[in-house]
């Protein structure tokens, strides 16, 4: 896990906990970036470049660094302004100096608009710090009290284990109950006295006190006369900027890790049976690689499909001719070319001029190939899905088709020891299907382009048919309705489709437009008191019925005691005497489904990224999203919209032999991967909920879960489909409150006083 951290000190507050001075405590192993009374550090396997520093002085021209650099003096100067920038952050070094002079007026927004995910730390003075949240929530911002001052993390841990906080059994509450309702949530995270910043806001430490303001506000998301061509323009552009930032950056040559002694592939892509991962996949295939240094290392030929099995490591070594390089290196097949000189003229770069056209500043190699992985899954009907079809005819792709095995199951973990597998920063679904994403981008590439994020930032939420209501504009919604009635008429019947699901989906849609948000909050405060969740079960129409609301309960609300079910609600309550948000519920509720998404994400990451490798996400960058946000609503609940507009990308990049219906096969079967790996580990799991610590912190109705997990773990048992969403929840939360429990206190940092413990201490939850 990599995190950067500090703390800005201010006067003494009446009241503050004593502690050691700031000088004895440090991180452990930590990087300093800037010195002083307020230093600042980046801890954990940093790569040189992603770690830029800018320091501007009065009179003097600004200063760009990259990599392992001495820490920059403190000066007591309050005119000094300093910028550092952790993560891939596709600015030069000249709009790194433009962006800081402009910073010196106190605007912020500027420097969240360059390409790929990373954080922003502005140091103006010696008493002034802002912190930048990204869009999407990957990357979060966390402060707490600490002594005369405030400290900040990009991780919540370090910053629980510096001030000693326990757990937040309330918050803890609040995401199982309503996992994407920050009515619920708040700014709190699951240590005690810990606040996250939300996305799209800035932490301001001024004198030792947070302040919290909003650098990027929704805009006009999805308002009408926004032309959809526009959008799609910038659409392109941005994901093209994000995908070839990313392949252009990686280190050159093959890098040795722990996974496998022959190293591993410069890049990797996932493909996943999803248009999402498929894009990205030929993005990247299209865009030249960055030649490694002389010596390093020849870059891997290109082979065909084959499958392996899982647990290998690192893809074995492929004999065969290299492809031609340089000049007269033909372009990826199936990517236009464009008149210019040669025989066939120079590779089309982008739909958009100079969206990623780049005059090479090194020699180039085309004929490295980028890892593609996919797991050997099925469908419902027992044929596996034609993943080739998704990305033909790309040489450059050399696909591996993983076999899998007991070991990638989802809760395979379980049939160890528990509190063996990573500690996250916070618990989500992702650590019981560890094992799976492990072997999976444990055959990709040292950088790892995924698709997470696309179906969030693309798609239309169903909420945002009540929008479309607000404005006005109900005849538009004649499309998506019908849909979903054409769906449920296949499914369910005639009358159904043709008579109940309309009139469900418009009945649930004009009363979103209409109802005070007060109301809504009260209304799903007595929909959870009276555990009236919903199952997952049912038609199409009738899912989305259900999303058409503010609040939606979580689905292991429905496994929640009475007494965390009713502190939630009082949450909910007194939420709603604050005042209304300013945007649509649609939008609202998308822009919040995003959010839980990328904290499932940056979840994933950490219980299954190795060290040296890096897992990228194209979409959750701030350009891709502010891009998504012009696509008008009446083009988002299109039936396909992610589709046809993945295709419009990739059209726009030049990859113009993809069929009409690209993207529309059959998905594989995800519940029954779950079911069995619920059965392979039922022993584990009634293990786990013997005597479990959930249970000891009172969140949840503990015959009722083992009665579920008995049903789960039975395949002629009927169980809805949200029940295994729910099951993930409560499990993957009890095996990261274990591994919190054994974990050693002040494991990162140095200089902390020793803790007192009476002689029986039971572990504190509230």
């Amino acid at each position: 896990m990599r995190w950067l951290t500090g703390w800005c000190t201010g006067a003494p507050r009446p009241g503050a906990p004593a502690h050691e001075p700031p000088g004895a405590v440090a991180p452990i192993a930590a990087r300093v970036l800037w010195t002083g009374p307020d230093p600042l550090w980046a801890v954990g396997d940093w790569r040189p470049e992603e770690i830029r520093l800018a320091v501007l002085r009065p009179g003097a021209a600004a200063v760009v660094t990259t990599g392992a650099t001495a820490p920059d003096p403190f000066e007591a100067n309050p005119a000094t302004l300093r910028l550092a920038v952790l993560g891939h952050c596709g600015a030069t070094d000249a709009e790194l100096a433009a962006g800081l002079a402009a910073a010196r007026g106190g605007a912020v927004r500027h420097l969240t608009g360059w390409p790929g995910s990373y954080t922003a730390v502005l140091r103006s003075g010696t008493r002034s710090t802002v912190l930048l949240t990204d869009l999407a929530g990957a990357r979060p911002v966390f402060h707490t009290p600490w002594g005369d001052g405030t400290a900040y993390a990009t991780a919540a841990l370090p910053l629980a284990d510096l001030v000693g906080a326990p757990l937040d059994t309330g918050h803890l509450a609040a995401r199982l109950a309503c996992p994407e309702a920050p009515e619920a949530l708040g700014t709190g995270t699951p240590y005690l006295g810990v606040r996250r910043v939300p996305p799209g806001h800035a932490l301001a430490v001024r004198g030792g006190r947070p302040y919290l303001t909003g650098y990027d506000g929704p805009g006009a998301e999805g308002a009408p006369g926004r032309g959809e061509a526009a959008a799609v323009r910038e659409l392109t552009r941005a994901l093209l900027e994000s995908v070839r930032f990313r392949v252009r950056t990686s280190p050159a040559g093959p890098v040795a890790l722990p996974a496998g002694p022959s190293g591993r592939a410069r890049l990797g892509v996932d493909l996943s049976y999803g248009t999402a991962s498929a894009t990205v996949a030929l993005l990247a295939a299209a865009v030249p690689p960055a030649a490694g240094p002389a010596g390093a290392g020849a870059p891997y030929p290109s082979g065909p499909y084959r499958a392996v099995p899982t647990g290998t490591g690192a893809l074995p070594e492929e004999s065969g001719p290299e492809a031609p390089t340089g000049p007269e290196a033909p372009p990826p097949s199936g990517f236009a070319s464009g008149p210019g000189p040669g025989p066939a003229g120079p590779a089309r770069t982008g739909a958009v001029k100079g969206s990623w056209a780049r005059t090479a500043a090194r020699p180039r190699t085309a004929s490295e190939p980028v890892a593609a992985v996919t797991f050997g899954e099925t469908t419902g009907a027992g044929t596996a899905p034609a993943v080739p079809a998704l990305a033909p005819d790309v040489p450059r792709l050399r696909h591996t088709v993983l076999a899998p095995g007991p070991d990638t199951l989802p809760y395979a973990d379980l049939r160890a020891d528990p509190t063996a597998g990573p500690l996250t920063d916070e618990p989500g679904p992702e650590l019981v299907t560890a094992a799976w994403a492990e072997a999976r981008f444990g055959a990709g590439g040292t950088d790892h382009l995924t698709g997470h994020g696309a179906r969030q930032v693309l798609d239309g939420h169903p909420a945002r048919l009540a929008d479309l209501v607000r404005a006005g504009r109900s005849r538009e919604l004649l499309s998506p309705v019908a849909a979903l009635a054409g769906a449920d008429r296949a499914a369910a019947g005639v009358v159904t489709g043709a008579l109940r699901t309309p009139l469900t989906v418009l009945r649930a849609a004009h009363r979103l437009a209409r109802i005070r948000y007060p109301d809504a909050l009260d209304d799903a405060a007595v929909r959870l008191t009276l555990r009236r969740t919903p199952d997952g079960a049912g038609t199409a129409g009738a899912r989305s019925a259900d999303d058409l609301a503010w609040v939606v309960p979580g689905p292991a609300a429905r496994w929640l005691s009475d007494e965390a079910l009713s502190a939630v609600a009082l949450r909910l309550r007194l939420a709603a005497r604050e005042p209304a948000p300013g945007d649509n519920p649609g939008a609202y509720r998308a822009r919040h489904a995003l959010h839980r998404h990328a904290r499932g994400f940056r979840t994933l990451v950490h219980a299954t990224e190795q060290p040296g490798q890096r897992l990228h996400a194209p979409f959750l960058d701030n350009q891709v999203v502010r891009a998504a946000r012009l696509l008008p609503d009446e083009v988002r609940l299109q039936p396909g919209a992610r589709h046809a507009l993945l295709h419009a990308v990739l059209a726009g990049a030049g990859r113009t032999d993809l069929p009409p219906d690209w993207g529309r096969g059959p998905r594989p079967d995800r519940a029954g991967t779950v079911r069995a790996g619920l059965r392979l580990a039922a022993d584990g799991l009634a293990e786990l909920f013997d005597a479990p610590l959930l249970a000891e912190a009172g969140l949840i109705d503990l015959p009722a879960v083992r009665a579920a997990l008995d049903r789960a773990a039975d395949p002629a048992a009927p169980l809805p489909p949200a029940a295994l969403a729910g099951l993930a929840d409560l499990v993957a939360t009890e095996l990261w409150l274990r591994r919190v429990r054994a974990r050693r206190h002040g494991a990162c940092w140095t200089g902390l006083p020793h803790p007192v413990h009476p002689a029986l201490s039971p572990p504190r939850f509230s």
